[in-house]
């Protein structure tokens, strides 16, 4: 168990960084605000209290984040974890994915310091659930088979229900149904059908690391009806079997399921997964795409291999 002693952050690489009172960590982006936080694979830098302490005892006076570190912890000593370690402070995950790294000639944090010690100390990771963080709370290491949260969060799409004019069955149901199948329900909206809106709360979900957001209406042929257009906005990569799975499911009750619009796909570690606008048909979806969306989740958030049956 480790305690975090300083939590920095700053506007360009290359540069000693400034401790702050708390910071914003977003999944698979890093510390919201800081240089090195986007789409890739060093997310955020570590770097223990006691190689610091170590440094100053040579008789160099460096402040928190003078080596560009973004997390410095007391208890843990990081060179020694092996790549793929996962972390957790408060509602953040880490994962740790590399040890070390080059240190340019040109760097500006060992012209200003003498020496930079993290290509022997530093380790980096990338950000597996977003949440805010404050310095002195408790950094731990996970066991084998710990895993992340399974949360989930539901989107209603109505212009009637965002107003108060509808009672919204349609996401009390799913919200229920989540909950019933082990999801703990982080949040639960009602939204008027405009794209922006739907798409902007879709992103702040996934930054947070949710992982299942579903979305229950605006999937028809209506023109306010733009959920579709909303997720394929955000999403990276597409799952278009799971709406197929939904339509054809649907399709055996009743022959206007092949209007349905719906779509799914993947935004960071998130699912997002457009459902009917009706509580028995939502009802229906769920109850059959819920046991495999589990699997893929898993897989997506590196808990589970691939497998075939």
């Amino acid at each position: 168990m480790g305690k975090i002693c300083a939590l920095c952050t700053s506007a360009a690489k290359g540069t000693v960084k400034t401790p702050q009172e708390r910071v914003t960590f977003q999944t698979e982006w890093g510390i919201a605000g800081d240089a090195h936080a986007g789409r890739w694979h060093r997310q955020v830098s570590f770097l223990g209290l006691a190689e610091i302490e170590d440094f100053r005892r040579q008789g160099v006076q460096v402040e928190f984040g003078a080596f560009g570190e973004n997390i410095v912890a007391a208890g843990i000593r990081f060179k020694d974890l092996p790549v793929g370690t996962r972390l957790q402070a408060g509602e953040v995950y880490f994962e740790i994915t590399q040890i070390g790294k080059e240190c340019h000639k040109d760097c500006a944090i060992r012209a200003q310091t003498g020496d930079c010690i993290m290509p022997r100390e530093g380790v980096f990771g990338r950000v597996l659930h977003g949440g805010e963080v404050r310095p002195g709370e408790e950094l731990r290491i996970l066991q084998p088979g710990e895993r992340l949260p399974l949360e989930a969060a539901v989107i209603t799409a109505s212009d009637k229900g965002s107003t108060g004019q509808r009672v919204d069955e349609s996401g009390a149901a799913v919200a229920e149904i989540l909950t019933a199948n082990g999801y703990t329900v982080v949040e639960k909206v009602i939204l008027p059908d405009e794209q922006e809106q739907l798409a902007a709360k879709m992103t702040e979900l996934a930054e947070r690391g949710v992982a299942l957001i579903a979305t229950t209406g605006g999937t028809g042929f209506s023109p306010r009806d733009i959920t579709p257009e909303a997720t394929l906005a955000v999403c990276e990569r597409l799952a278009p079997g799971i709406p197929e799975a939904m339509r054809a499911l649907s399709l055996k009750i009743t022959d206007r399921a092949m209007l349905s619009r719906a779509q799914a796909g993947i935004c960071r570690r998130s699912l997002i997964v457009n459902l009917p606008g009706s509580k028995k048909a939502v009802t229906e979806c769920l109850g059959f795409i819920l046991p495999p969306l589990k699997h893929g989740i898993d897989i997506l958030r590196g808990e589970a291999g691939e497998c075939g049956r």
